[in-house]
């Protein structure tokens, strides 16, 4: 129900992001976006007419967000190109929010992007960071969720 975008951007970019969202009939927050930046956080823009909310949320300053950041891929969004992160990376998010706020939402999600899309999955990467994070538990959960283990 909405989309998450992972920016990396100053105080006077994000002023120019919520200028152009106002202008285009958007709900955004100046004061929101700023103390997003500040907290390393996350802010939203929401379009009222259709009810679609994009969080843009600032990329943590740590390892594992730098090189997810850095392996994103291209994509074509209805004629929009733009960047999306791997499905190694998105599963580890996932995993990540689930640690962290216990949501039987996220490991439900990695578990159908397992069964969809696993065999495709780089292994040793995973391994790497869900040691590397803590995120044993999780991962193990959502394998079994997904029918991959007993």
């Amino acid at each position: 129900v909405d989309i998450d975008l992972v920016i990396v951007a100053t105080p006077a970019q994000l002023r120019l992001v919520v200028a152009e969202c106002l202008r285009a009939g958007l709900y955004a927050s100046e004061a929101a976006a700023l103390e997003s930046e500040r907290v390393r956080g996350m802010f939203n823009v929401i379009d009222a007419a259709s009810g679609w909310k994009v969080d843009l949320i600032h990329r943590k300053d740590r390892p594992f967000s730098h090189e997810e950041f850095g392996r994103r891929v291209p994509a074509d969004l209805d004629g929009v190109s733009v960047s999306v992160a791997t499905l190694e990376d998105v599963i580890l998010s996932k995993l990540e929010w689930a640690h962290l706020g216990g949501s039987r939402r996220q490991l439900e999600d990695v578990a159908t992007l397992l069964r969809v899309r696993g065999e495709e999955r780089d292994q040793a990467y995973l391994d790497r960071w869900v040691a590397a994070l803590g995120l044993e538990r999780e991962w193990l959960e959502a394998l079994r969720q997904a029918g991959a283990v007993g």
